[in-house]
């Protein structure tokens, strides 16, 4: 603090920063200062590309009339789009300045001031963390359990009691058969079988239902299985039907509300209207866009049938035939078309209009007048699905001026489930992983910097460039920007490893590394980074689900990099030591889109059959009513046409012996694989 004929001055001298946070793509920051002193501020100059930045620059702030003021100093980053953002800041109150001037190093502090921090200013973060950890064995231990499954599917599905399938069907409740569907379709899928497994699960839910009005309409396992059936490969599809409507939605952010209770006048001034709106003016405008929105989904929709999976058409087909053969009386003829519209149209169109973000369709959940928009849109979906059985009913009566619209859909919708289930190809529904992704789709695309490794004279030269990337069933495009005519390509065929990158290989976040192939049968590594990581995951996903058909994956990998004449990682000093840490070409990522590891996926339905072991043995090899004497065995031949056959009670038996052997020899596996790891642990480094 300095004071002279004009009055007090505050000199305060910037030095340096260290240890920021990384804002920009880079994983640097482009830093400045600016320091407040009362109503004065000045800023410092801004340095590009650094977490560490040095700017030994002296700014000069004149006191004003007033009480004495704290001097603040804040740190942000600069943006050439967008807004700065913050880094952090510092505060020094008017009696230290005074007294004993500030000098050193000083921990940032979150904005605005650290008191108002702690009392709660910055909000509330809600969250829910659950970790599950499991022992997952090699392949070849799971295989019996994995060849029962497969076989459980083939036999009669109305009779099954005692396969696998029918066992996890009885054990599994509520939230669980989502998570349980999942991981069956994908497992399914990944052996070529995912269409039996839905007409054996459809089958038994068909057949155990009696009124048709309920079919298909609780959460049962079939249900499940054929929601994630439909997300697992029919996202293209969704995306190429809706999309171009809902970002029109996000886009354009019109007002619609048909419901007099919600209607808002104020916020009808958008809406050009002579004198003030009336309910009957908003109701008009609203009916008016929403039929704007809709005729285009619909036409999309019915006009999708060449566009829509053939996985899908098969399945869809098997269930039709299903539902034909066990309701075949005239007065059920909508129950074929409401069991396939029920799935495709109210668990994936609309849920998918309702929530875009969760269906991929968008980056952001919508605000709160989009998302009302959504809701109205996909009420509409829904009562198209119904085939207009409930328009009319229920609580929502102020949905009747979309009546008319709804119902010169359902016809046409009619005719598209009929051409939908009209296919004639062989090919089994729920081929390989191969089908996941279109060769000519773009399944994502964007910017990201790449980071091709290029071997110097004597060390290992990085480049970084910012470049755009397209990711296809068939190749992996980039170029400088996306107007630019120029493209490197690698094919996916290539890919034999996409894996996250260690923090530490080149001090920067949200790393991964493909590894290709090329002719010779050389490796090559190109490394890119994303900006956040939700582009991160989602990337790995993408890439690991187009590349999951490719053979001679890599078993294994560095997370590191070769600098330095050695792998960051494991400190190998060869370029070509063979890789430290497992790769994960087919583990999901949580994303419901992407092949699973079936060795991880098996585990989880070993350990779903395990609660249900001791309740197989008293049914099938502990019955309590079972009496082994002679007179009790002739009492049993002489009452078989009365009940079920003694070959109808042997099969199921047998079936459960198998079930239990198979479990039992996994047992024994885990127990010997535990003695193991313990001894290992017990002998220490030197037992090695």
């Amino acid at each position: 603090m300095l004071e002279d004929a004009r009055g007090r001055c505050l000199r305060c001298h910037v030095l340096q920063a260290r240890d920021l946070a990384p804002r920009d793509i880079t994983g640097t920051s482009d830093p400045f200062a600016r320091v407040f002193w009362g109503s004065q501020s000045l800023e410092t100059s801004t340095i590009k590309k650094t977490r560490f930045p040095h700017w030994d620059e002296v700014l000069e702030l004149r006191e004003m009339p007033g009480a004495p003021a704290p001097l603040r100093v804040e740190l942000w980053d600069w943006d050439m789009v967008g807004k700065n953002d913050f880094l952090g800041m510092v505060e020094f109150p008017p009696q230290v300045l005074q007294q004993n001037a500030p000098s050193g190093w000083f921990r940032l502090l979150p904005f605005p001031r650290a008191e108002e921090d702690s009392g709660g200013t910055l909000g509330a973060l809600r969250l829910k963390v659950r970790l599950l950890e499991d022992r997952i064995l090699p392949s070849r231990y799971y295989q019996p359990l994995t060849e029962l499954l497969m076989e459980s599917v083939l036999g009669p599905a109305e009779e099954d009691a005692a396969s696998p399938l029918a066992v996890l069907e009885e054990l599994t409740l509520g939230d669980c058969r989502q998570d349980l569907a999942t991981k069956l379709v994908k497992l399914f899928l990944g052996q070529g079988q995912a269409g039996p497994l839905l007409d054996y699960l459809t089958r038994r839910e068909v057949t155990r239902t009696t009124d048709p009005n309920t079919l298909f309409r609780s959460n049962s396992l079939a249900s499940k299985a054929m929601e994630q059936f439909m997300k697992l490969v029919g996202m293209p599809y969704l995306h190429e039907v809706l999309k171009p409507v809902i970002n029109r939605v996000f886009e354009e952010k019109k007002y619609m509300e048909l419901d007099p209770c919600k209607m808002d006048l104020g916020r009808t001034r958008r809406i050009s209207f002579k004198g003030a709106p009336s309910e009957e003016h908003v109701r008009d405008a609203s009916l008016g866009l929403l039929t704007g929105y809709l005729g285009p989904i619909v036409e999309a929709i019915v006009g999708s049938v060449g566009r829509c999976p053939l996985a899908m058409r098969l399945a869809f087909k098997q269930l039709h035939q299903c539902v034909e053969e066990h309701f075949p009386q005239a007065e059920h003829e909508d129950v074929k078309y409401l069991a396939i519209s029920g799935f495709l149209f109210l668990r994936f169109f609309a849920p998918a209009i309702l929530t875009p973000k969760l269906f991929d369709l968008r980056d952001q959940h919508a605000d709160p007048q989009t998302s009302r928009s959504l809701l109205l849109l996909a009420k509409a979906v829904q009562s198209i699905g119904n085939l207009g059985q409930q328009l009319g009913q229920g609580k929502e009566l102020w949905m009747a001026p979309l009546h008319p619209f709804l119902l010169q859909s359902i016809s046409r919708v009619r005719h598209f489930l009929d051409q939908l289930v009209d296919v004639d190809e062989e090919e089994e529904a729920g081929g390989p992983a191969r089908a996941l992704v279109a060769p000519s789709v773009i399944v994502r695309e964007g910017y990201l910097l790449k980071r091709k490794e290029e071997p110097a004279s004597l060390a290992t030269r990085f480049a970084f460039k910012k470049r755009y990337f397209w990711l296809s069933g068939e190749t992996l495009s980039y170029s400088k920007s996306p107007e630019w005519q120029m493209r490197s390509s690698v094919p996916v065929s290539h890919i034999r490893a996409v894996e996250r990158v260690d923090e530490g290989a080149f001090q920067l976040p949200h790393v991964m590394q493909v590894v290709t192939q090329d002719a010779a049968g050389a490796l090559h590594t190109t490394y890119l980074q994303c900006k956040n990581v939700n582009e991160l995951n989602q990337w790995l996903s993408a890439l690991r689900k187009a590349s999951a058909p490719n053979p001679d994956k890599l078993a294994a990998c560095h997370p590191g990099a070769f600098r330095s004449s050695r792998w960051t990682c494991c400190l190998q000093a060869e370029r070509s030591a063979a890789g430290c840490s497992r790769t994960h070409s087919a583990v999901t990522l949580g994303d419901w889109s992407d092949p699973l590891d079936p060795d991880a996926e098996i585990q989880m339905v070993y350990r779903r059959l395990l609660l249900g072991r001791d309740q197989l043995r008293m049914k099938f090899q502990e019955d309590p009513n079972t009496d082994s004497s002679p007179e009790a065995d002739a009492e049993k031949s002489s009452g078989a046409t009365e009940g079920a056959c003694p070959d109808a009670l042997a099969r199921p038996r047998e079936a459960a012996a198998r079930l239990l052997e198979v479990l039992a020899d996994l047992d024994r596996a885990h127990e010997e694989f535990q003695q193991r790891e313990q001894q290992k642990a017990a002998l220490g480094p030197l037992g090695h």
